[in-house]
């Protein structure tokens, strides 16, 4: 299985994390009351500092591409989730409240 993640601007739609392009890890954590936390390792930057200025405003998708079934796509949905950076552990942190998880090729027409 090949897994991306993707953090982009939903208004603009500016990519400020592609780790197809540009590898970082990263974790997902599920948590109890249904939000995910996805904590990326990174440097403070200027792009970390647009996204941390447009927290409200972001879309955040896991691509997971298997190489015996169609891709399977998860929406997170972040609005006013916390999205806060750790500057002693270089970690960029985005809550989202809940997730959708679908498979693209099942609305293809």
């Amino acid at each position: 299985m090949r897994e991306t993640l993707i953090i982009k601007h939903a208004v603009g739609g500016k990519i400020f994390v592609d780790t197809a392009k540009h590898p970082l890890p990263y974790a997902v954590e599920e948590k109890a009351d249904g939000s995910c936390c996805v904590t990326i390792q990174t440097e403070w930057n200027e792009l970390v500092e647009e996204l941390f200025e447009l927290r409200h405003e972001l879309n955040m998708f896991l691509f997971r591409e298997y190489k015996d079934r169609p891709t399977v796509k998860t929406w997170f949905y972040v609005s006013e989730g916390p999205v806060e950076y750790n500057k002693e552990k270089r970690e960029l942190s985005v809550t989202a409240a809940s997730k959708i998880e679908y498979v693209p090729d099942n609305y293809l027409s």
